[in-house]
C-alpha cells in the first residue's frame, strides 16, 4: 500500500473507533432506549435526569455519526443507533463496551510497562460504567456461539437435567452460560461463582426475571477456596481457566476432587495458536490485543495442548474440540 493508502486506512479506522466510543456513552446510559421516541436534548434531560449540557453534546455528535437523525428540534434514534440498544434482538452494545474498555487497558499498559507491575483482576472495576456492563457484553458476545458450537458437546447433560443434577460455573459474570444450560437442560440444577458483587447482584435478578430462580443461585467468592456442597455433576468455566493458570494443578485438583465419579470439566478457552502467524488472522488478530490486557491482570492465553496436557495430569480423560475457525476451544475433561 501507499503511504497515501496507509493514511487512509488509519483515518477510516480512526473514524470507526470515535463511532463506537460515542455509541457507549448510549449504551451505559440508556440514550438508544430512551430515544426510540424523539426527544429534544431538554426533554430528554427532564426524562434521563442526565445533564443537559452533556446530552446536548452527545446528541449532536451521535447525529454526525449516524445513530441518531434530528427533526424539528427533536433526535431519535436511527436504525444505526438502535443496534447498540442492550434490548434489541442481536444487539451490538458489546462492541462499543469492548472499545471503551480496551482503550482503558492500553491506557493502563503504556503505563505499566515502565513498571512492570501487574496489578491483577481489580483494572476491570477502575471504571464504574465499564463493569455494569460487563456481563452483558459477554452475554450478547458469546451467546450465540455457546449455543450453535458448544451446546453440541454437552449432551451428557440431558442425562443431568432429567435427575436434577448441578453445574458448577466458576467465573460465571452476570450467569448468561448457566442460564443457556438451564434452558437447554430442563431440570439441571447450577450454582454460580464469581469474585464481584456487582455480577452476582446482575446474575441473581436475571435468573429471577427468566424464571430460573428456583434452580440457579450465585455466589460471591474465589475459586480457591470455593467448596460445593454436594459432589456436583460439570463444572463450567467460559475464559476463566487461564485467570488461575500459575495454580492450575491445585485448582483442576480441586475440580477433579469435587466431581461425581463420571463428572465432567468443560473448560471454554480463547486458543492461542502455535505459530505466530496466525495472529494476523481477523479472528486471532482482537485476540492478540486481548492478550495486553490479560498480561496487565496476571494472566496469559493458552495453547490447548497446554489446557489438555494439565487436564491429563490431574487424572482426568481429556479431549479437545476446536471450533470458531479454530480460534476457540472447548476441553472436557472426565473422572473415571
Amino acid at each position: 500500500m501507499t503511504t497515501d493508502e496507509l493514511r487512509a486506512m488509519v483515518m477510516g479506522q480512526a473514524q470507526g473507533a470515535a463511532a463506537l466510543n460515542l455509541a457507549f456513552v448510549g449504551v451505559a446510559n440508556g440514550l438508544f432506549a430512551a430515544l426510540a421516541q424523539p426527544r429534544s436534548p431538554e426533554e430528554l434531560a427532564e426524562h434521563t435526569g442526565l445533564d443537559l449540557g452533556y446530552l446536548r453534546r452527545w446528541c449532536e455528535a451521535a447525529f454526525a455519526f449516524g445513530h441518531l437523525s434530528h427533526e424539528s428540534g427533536r433526535f431519535v434514534v436511527t436504525d444505526l443507533g438502535r443496534l447498540f440498544d442492550p434490548a434489541t434482538p442481536g444487539s451490538m452494545m458489546a462492541l462499543p463496551a469492548q472499545v471503551v474498555l480496551g482503550g482503558h487497558m492500553m491506557e493502563r499498559a503504556a503505563g505499566l510497562m515502565r513498571t512492570g507491575e501487574r496489578p491483577g483482576e481489580r483494572v476491570l472495576a477502575e471504571r464504574p460504567t465499564i463493569l455494569p456492563l460487563f456481563g452483558l457484553m459477554l452475554e450478547q458476545g458469546f451467546t450465540p456461539l455457546m449455543e450453535r458450537e458448544v451446546l453440541p458437546l454437552l449432551g451428557f447433560l440431558e442425562e443431568v437435567g432429567r435427575r436434577g443434577g448441578v453445574v458448577v460455573d466458576l467465573g460465571c459474570g452476570n450467569g448468561w452460560a448457566l442460564r443457556v444450560l438451564a434452558r437447554h437442560f430442563p431440570g439441571l440444577r447450577g450454582v454460580g461463582l464469581d469474585g464481584f458483587g456487582e455480577n452476582i447482584r446482575q446474575a441473581t435478578a436475571r435468573a429471577e426475571a427468566a424464571g430460573l430462580g428456583d434452580r440457579l443461585r450465585f455466589v460471591e467468592g474465589e475459586l480457591s477456596t470455593f467448596r460445593p456442597d454436594e459432589p456436583i455433576d460439570a463444572l463450567f468455566m467460559s475464559r476463566a481457566l487461564h485467570h488461575v493458570w500459575p495454580d492450575a494443578h491445585t485448582v483442576l485438583s480441586q475440580l477433579r476432587d469435587a466431581l461425581r465419579p463420571g463428572g465432567r470439566v468443560i473448560l471454554w478457552e480463547p486458543a492461542w495458536p502455535d505459530d505466530l502467524s496466525a495472529l494476523r488472522d481477523p479472528r486471532r488478530r482482537v485476540l492478540a490485543f486481548q492478550n495486553v490486557s490479560e498480561h496487565i491482570q496476571g494472566n496469559h492465553f493458552l495453547r490447548p495442548a497446554d489446557i489438555v496436557a494439565a487436564v491429563e495430569a490431574v487424572g482426568l480423560r481429556a479431549e479437545a474440540h476446536l471450533f470458531a475457525e479454530g480460534a476457540e476451544v472447548v476441553v472436557l475433561g472426565v473422572k473415571g
